[in-house]
C-alpha cells in the first residue's frame, strides 16, 4: 500500500487509514475481525477516541504485543482540564493494551491549548510526553478559525479536519498551510457522514492530495475490501470522476451539512445533525430504516422548533441549521409519502 509522511512526526503510515469510530456498533468478535483484515491487507495507522464507547477495546483486543510497532495508533480526548486529561490518558492505554499512543489529539475544543494555559492541558501532554506515554501531540476541530490558529501556533504535529471531495477553497487552504507548516493532515469525513456514495471519486479525489491522510470510516467487511480494492488499484481522477464530483458539489453547495452535532443540544430536541440533511440522506442511502414511523416522529419533532437560533450560534460552519431542517422536513415528507407502503 501507498505510505505518506505524517508531517514532523516523521511517522510513515498507508495513505488509506481506519476510521475505528464505526466498529462501536459492531460486537466484539466482529469488530476485532474486521481489524485483523484491515490489518493483514496491510492498513498502519489506526484512528479511533476515548469517546468512541469501545472502539479502543477492540484495538486492544485486535493486535497482540508483538504486532503493535508494526501500526500507528491515534486517539483523542475531549478532556477540558488536567486532571480528566490525565484520567482519560491512563483509560486510553488500558483500553488499547499499550504503554504508548502514537498520537493523542484533543477532541474538537472550543480553544486552542497553549502551555501555561490556566486549563493544564497542553502541560499535561508535555509530561506525558516525556514520560513516553504518547509520542506526537494533535488536535482534531470543526472549526476553521480553531484549526487554523493550531496550526500556526506551532504547538501540534497534527491537525484532524473535515476534508473531502466537496470541500471548498476555505478547506483547501487549511491542507495548503499544513503543508507549508510541516503539520500532518488528517481527513475525517472523507464521505461526508454518508452523503458521498461515490467511494471511488471519493478515494480518487484523496489521492491527488499528496500530505492528506483520509480516515475511512469502517463498519461492514464489504466496505473495508472496497476501499482495500482501491488502495492495491487506485482509481485515477478521470474525466467521468470529475464530473461526478462536480455533480455533488452542485447538489450540496447551498446549504451543505456536514453532520458534526455541534448545533446541540436542542431545547426542542430535534436531532438537527440529522435533520438537517435528511433528504439528501434518504435520496443518497438506503432509505427504509431513515422513513420508519420512529425516524418520521424524530423528524416531525421539527414543528416543535422555537426558532432560538442557539443552532446557528453553535454551527462551525455559521448554517441556521433550524432552517435548513425545515427545509430538508417539507422534502422529507414528500419522499415518505412517496414510499408509504414501504413504511414499517
Amino acid at each position: 500500500m501507498q505510505t505518506i509522511r505524517l508531517g514532523r512526526t516523521e511517522i510513515a503510515v498507508t495513505k488509506t487509514a481506519f476510521g475505528a469510530l464505526p466498529v462501536q456498533r459492531r460486537t466484539k468478535a466482529d469488530g476485532v475481525r474486521i481489524l485483523r483484515r484491515a490489518y493483514e491487507a496491510g492498513i498502519t495507522f489506526f484512528d479511533t477516541a476515548r469517546a468512541y464507547s469501545d472502539s479502543e477495546e477492540k484495538l486492544g483486543m485486535a493486535f497482540s504485543p508483538a504486532e503493535r510497532a508494526n501500526i500507528v495508533i491515534a486517539t483523542k480526548t475531549g478532556a477540558g482540564n488536567a486532571a480528566t486529561l490525565r484520567a482519560h490518558l491512563e483509560t486510553s492505554l488500558r483500553m488499547l493494551q499499550t504503554e504508548w499512543i502514537d498520537i493523542y489529539q484533543l477532541h474538537n475544543p472550543s480553544f486552542v491549548p497553549v502551555p501555561g494555559g490556566a486549563d493544564g492541558i497542553y502541560d499535561t501532554l508535555l509530561a506525558a510526553k516525556a514520560e513516553g506515554k504518547i509520542k506526537h501531540i494533535g488536535i482534531t476541530n470543526h472549526r476553521p478559525s480553531v484549526a487554523r490558529e493550531a496550526v500556526e501556533s506551532g504547538l501540534y504535529d497534527t491537525l484532524q479536519f473535515p476534508f473531502c471531495m466537496l470541500s471548498g477553497p476555505e478547506e483547501l487552504s487549511l491542507v495548503a498551510l499544513c503543508k507549508e507548516r510541516d503539520v500532518g493532515f488528517i481527513a475525517m469525513k472523507a464521505l461526508s457522514g454518508g452523503l458521498i456514495t461515490n467511494a471511488r471519486a471519493a478515494f480518487a479525489f484523496m489521492q491527488t492530495q499528496e500530505n492528506v491522510v483520509p480516515i475511512w470510516g469502517i463498519q461492514h467487511m464489504h466496505e473495508l475490501e472496497e476501499f482495500i480494492g482501491y488502495a492495491q488499484s487506485p482509481p485515477v481522477l478521470d474525466d467521468e470522476l470529475i464530473s461526478a464530483i462536480e455533480a455533488d458539489k452542485k447538489a450540496l453547495a447551498d446549504d451543505f451539512c456536514r453532520g458534526c452535532g455541534y448545533c446541540l443540544p436542542c431545547p426542542a430536541e430535534i436531532e438537527l445533525h440529522m435533520a438537517a440533511r435528511m433528504y439528501y440522506l434518504v435520496t443518497r442511502s438506503p432509505y427504509k430504516p431513515l422513513i420508519s414511523k420512529a425516524a418520521q416522529a424524530k423528524m416531525a419533532r421539527i414543528d416543535s422548533c422555537v426558532d432560538c437560533g442557539a443552532c446557528k450560534s453553535r454551527c462551525p460552519y455559521g448554517l441556521d441549521s433550524a432552517a435548513l431542517a425545515k427545509k430538508q422536513y417539507a422534502l422529507y415528507k414528500d419522499f415518505v409519502a412517496a414510499h408509504a407502503d414501504e413504511v414499517e
